[in-house]
């Protein structure tokens, strides 16, 4: 898609390395459960099934998840008026907008392709952010679906989704009905469980590898875009810091979807998790804003 982002050779070729990892794992993950569960079709229909329902409803699944609802320029127009602002900047194809009824505060771009984008924003970043501030998130998630890891990413965690779903309906399946199983159907499911697993394990560190990359790449874009570093690092600063506040069982639903969030839905005392979180740490995005705003000679006001 043709914007005025500048185009990130880094990130796209660490997109392409990682869908290439990821189309290697799933061949192999595809091929070891048809000799396990000898069924071709089978597993062609089950795994092409998933990943096309992922990939075409990605927006509706993410929006439903998030409780987030479409609004008109009638509804919101200072929102619609400042996306309109900043696309007609970045030279891009405006996505559809919702606002999503949560306190949580924080920002996601979803959908399969800048024509089917969607930005979506909680009530509780808006309620919190000045207006640069805003300006400084929506442009993040602009860079998203410009430089298409929307689509990249909603792929890419599709494998994942599919382990998952193969390692819980293997161990219910033992669970609920082994007792009608002879030994070597119970072997195939424990071979099954141990791949999907194995699987699941490869995906999720090669997405998160990826996907730290590319908030760093977003930011950075969104900060050349608006030309106010300073301004999406104090937005930074304060939708982390508030995060952290919000009652972990509130942050639960909200988790599965961190790939996709302008920072992600983790309460303190969570060191595992930030290990291998979905994005970088804050300090480290915090600096790089840093010599962004020193570069171009921005200062906080």
């Amino acid at each position: 898609m043709h914007s005025r982002f500048e185009p990130d050779r880094q990130l796209t070729t660490r997109m392409a390395l990682t869908m290439f990892l990821l189309g290697l794992v799933y061949i192999g993950f595809v091929a070891a459960l048809i000799v396990l569960l000898k069924s071709v079709v089978l597993v062609v229909v089950i795994a092409g099934g998933l990943l096309l329902a992922q990939f075409w409803y990605s927006d509706r699944i993410a929006l439903f998840a998030m409780r987030g609802q479409l609004v008109t320029p009638e509804e919101e127009p200072q929102l619609h008026g400042m996306i309109d602002r900043l696309c007609a900047t970045a030279d891009m194809p405006k996505p559809l907008v919702a606002v999503s009824r949560m306190e949580m505060p924080n920002a996601f771009a979803t959908g399969r392709n800048a024509d089917h984008a969607v930005i979506c924003v909680t009530t509780g970043l808006r309620r919190r952010l000045e207006a640069a501030e805003l300006e400084g998130v929506l442009a993040h998630e602009l860079s998203h679906v410009a430089h298409r890891d929307v689509a990249v990413i909603t792929i890419a965690s599709f494998l994942g989704v599919l382990a998952g779903l193969v390692v819980r309906f293997a161990f219910y399946s033992q669970l609920f009905g082994g007792g009608r199983r002879d030994q070597n159907t119970a072997i195939a499911f424990a071979l099954v469980m141990a791949v999907s697993a194995l699987v699941y394990a490869l995906s999720f560190l090669l997405i998160r590898a990826l996907s730290r990359y590319r908030e760093l790449a977003a930011d950075r874009a969104a900060a050349m875009l608006t030309g106010k570093p300073s301004a999406l690092a104090s937005a930074l600063t304060k939708v982390t810091g508030d995060i952290a506040r919000i009652p972990t069982e509130d942050l639960r639903t909200a988790q599965t979807f961190n790939a996709f969030f302008f920072t992600p839905a983790l309460g303190p005392g969570t060191t595992l998790a930030n290990l291998f979180s979905t994005h970088p740490s804050l300090e480290r995005r915090l600096d790089a804003l840093a010599e962004l705003s020193a570069r171009l000679g921005d200062t906080p006001p």
